[in-house]
């Protein structure tokens, strides 16, 4: 039997059972409790099947009964209008030429005339945005169900060309996206004090994105979804919204209650609690509304076969997460972002860590990331490794979150996956990494013993080390530009210099012969990207053209690291002047120097050493790089521009 287009079949994407995955599916199995499953059955009756029957809203408006989803509740005589009617809601919201709460404002007005013909107007609303030209007539609307118009207009459904408004290309389109989701949005938030409650509006149209969520064809299935997955988030704000209402009402009554019983006002305490309850109940609504629609679109849509509809619903549970962490932060919410890290497309995954980032990042949330994290800490620390390099970053970021609140969790073993992408060839991941180096290695210790010449000596000491143990001694500039725009010990040069030069302090160990190495190699790589701002070659993607700001940082940056090497070079070579391998490398620190300042400054004493030194040191070295240093240095003292010209 051909199944649907829309959904896998259960025997392709069965219920998730346990964490291990099959990489060919495009989830995985696993649940986070391995004793809880989720019932996700939805009622045949449909939304009001599980709604809580009332019949009070705010404002003490009464509520019409209807007489079943398709909206058979009252008679409207209408004129038939085309599809592309200039002022259909398609047209206007398609054009965005008002505003559109304006537009939003005039619908609910027809709606409070005619909630037929208004709805009517939404339902047809949803369909062209689908790219469908079927238009559903008062007669259908009036005596079919949402399935049978649906399946009415699938018949009508011209899809040969596959185009459809949220995929076509073009501004026009682009501009189009943003003003359907808005509109969505828009209207909740203008009808949450009166018609949301009215047991008609949100009944239909939860019933026909449901519907149309569940469709074969695409167009429909993406379109609907995003429109549940947006009316979701505004019905989250909602909630939110009478969430800070109930606190407020429920001071009020406390206050009022608390007074003597001579000035406690008894109509004010009465209306008090008939407001508390009546927030209340709309609370309890929309949550039904949410806990509805998650069963009956997410939980189905959220591993659909369309890439994009699986992106939107990653995104949304992000926000519903982060708004609304009472209700939605909990491990049998958080399980899906978990499974679907696995995706086998990069904009999903992404998704998935754009989602939790916030979520790790926030300090009075970690306790109830504590199970998510200990059942997927192995995927995130794999995905620093995607071949997605925006995942990978992100990937890392989360990394760092996990190891400030959760530090106990991470093995060193996780920890050296993301150190060694330091090394990485794609400077964002390697700059991310970076960030992990610091927050783990690399955090100043103002006790910390030794000598007392830097807050950064131990940090330096560190990276030294990091940088031997790592056995990737040619890539000296990639650890550097990983570090030089997060870590100030980068720029610190007078620690540096003090390290290789002076005495070491009664509880420190001397640098040994490898050590200084190392550490002049760093500190020559650091001069190098500090001069210049330009990250080492075959580290992509290649910069933009810098901006005013850091053209300044380059400069000021330049001119600090030669006011301290004009000082301090001429002690350095002479110090190490027959060591070739460190004497090749301090010959390039002149290379970078803003020399006018050899004049300015009154420095020409401590430039008769450094060319009394590279004297020296031509005479003793037949070392080719050697060579080739004092020669580059020389051309650059010999510019003829120069005032130090002519010495």
């Amino acid at each position: 039997m051909a199944r649907k287009r829309g959904r896998l079949s259960e025997e392709e994407c069965p219920e998730p059972q346990n964490i291990e995955v099959d990489a060919d599916d495009i989830f995985p199995a696993g649940d986070i409790h391995d004793h809880e499953a989720l019932d996700f059955h939805v009622e045949e009756q449909g939304f009001r099947g599980i709604r809580n029957k009332r019949r009070r809203v705010v404002g003490g408006r009464g509520r019409g009964g209807t007489r079943g989803r398709g909206g058979r509740g009252g008679r409207r005589a209408v004129q038939e209008s085309p599809t592309d009617d200039p002022n259909s809601l398609f047209e206007v919201v398609k054009q965005g030429r008002s505003a559109l709460q304006c537009v939003v404002d005039d619908w609910i007005e027809a709606y409070k005339q005619d909630r037929d013909i208004a709805l009517l107007d939404l339902m047809q609303f949803f369909i062209q945005c689908a790219g469908c030209k079927g238009r559903i007539t008062p007669q259908m609307q009036a005596t079919m169900e949402h399935a049978q118009i649906i399946r009415k207009m699938t018949e009508e459904f011209e899809e040969e060309s596959g185009d459809y408004p949220l995929i076509m290309s073009g501004p026009q389109w682009k501009k189009f996206r943003t003003n359907f989701c808005e509109f969505v949005q828009v209207m909740v938030r203008q009808c949450q004090y009166s018609i949301i409650y009215d047991q008609y509006l949100m009944d239909n149209v939860i019933s026909l994105l449901t519907g149309l969520s569940d469709s074969q064809v695409r167009a429909f299935r993406h379109t609907a979804t995003l429109a549940a997955m947006k009316l979701m988030t505004a019905l989250v704000d909602v909630a939110l919204n009478l969430s800070i209402n109930l606190d407020n009402t429920q001071r009020q009554y406390e206050a009022e209650r608390q007074k003597n019983r001579d000035k406690r006002a008894t109509e004010r305490l009465e209306m008090l609690l008939s407001k508390r309850q009546e927030l209340e109940e709309n609370m309890e609504e929309i949550k039904n509304m949410l806990t509805y629609m998650f069963k009956s679109v997410f939980v189905h849509r959220y591993r659909d076969t369309l890439p994009e509809i699986r992106s939107i619903c990653m995104y949304e549970i992000g926000q519903w997460m982060k708004k609304f962490h009472q209700h939605f932060l909990d491990d049998s919410y958080l399980k899906y972002i978990g499974w679907t890290l696995h995706d086998k497309v990069g904009d999903v995954r992404l998704k998935c860590l754009q989602a939790l980032l916030p979520l790790y990042g926030a300090e009075e949330l970690t306790s109830k990331m504590e199970l998510f994290t200990n059942k997927f800490k192995d995927r995130i620390v794999a995905m620093t490794l995607d071949k997605e390099y925006d995942v990978a970053v992100h990937a890392v970021k989360l990394v760092i979150s996990i190891h400030k609140y959760h530090r106990d969790i991470l093995t060193d073993k996780d920890c050296e996956h993301v150190y060694e992408l330091v090394y990485s060839s794609h400077r964002a991941v390697a700059q991310a990494a970076g960030e992990f180096l610091n927050e783990r290695l690399f955090q100043p210790d103002e006790e910390a013993g030794g000598k007392k010449r830097s807050i950064n000596t131990p940090l330096i000491r560190d990276l030294v080390q990091f940088f031997i143990e790592s056995e990737l001694h040619e890539h000296g500039a990639y650890l550097v530009d990983s570090l030089i725009e997060s870590n100030p010990m980068m720029k610190d040069w007078e620690c540096m210099t003090d390290l290789l030069l002076e005495e070491p302090g009664p509880q420190e160990e001397p640098l040994d012969d490898r050590q200084e190495t190392s550490l002049i190699e760093i500190m020559v790589c650091c001069v190098k990207q500090a001069a210049t701002g330009e990250p080492p070659v075959g580290r992509g993607p290649n910069r933009k053209q810098p901006s005013v700001k850091e053209l300044k940082q380059v400069s000021d940056d330049r001119i600090k690291l030669t006011e301290h090497f004009i000082m301090t070079l001429p002690s350095l070579l002479a110090k190490y002047l027959a060591d070739a391998e460190k004497i090749a490398n301090l010959m390039l620190i002149p290379q970078y120097f803003e020399l006018e300042i050899y004049t300015t400054s009154r420095q020409e004493k401590n430039l008769d050493s450094l060319l009394k030194l590279i004297h020296d040191i031509v005479e003793r070295h037949n070392d080719t790089d050697v060579l080739e240093a004092c020669a580059k240095t020389y051309e650059v003292l010999c510019n003829e521009e120069l005032a130090i010209h002519s010495r």
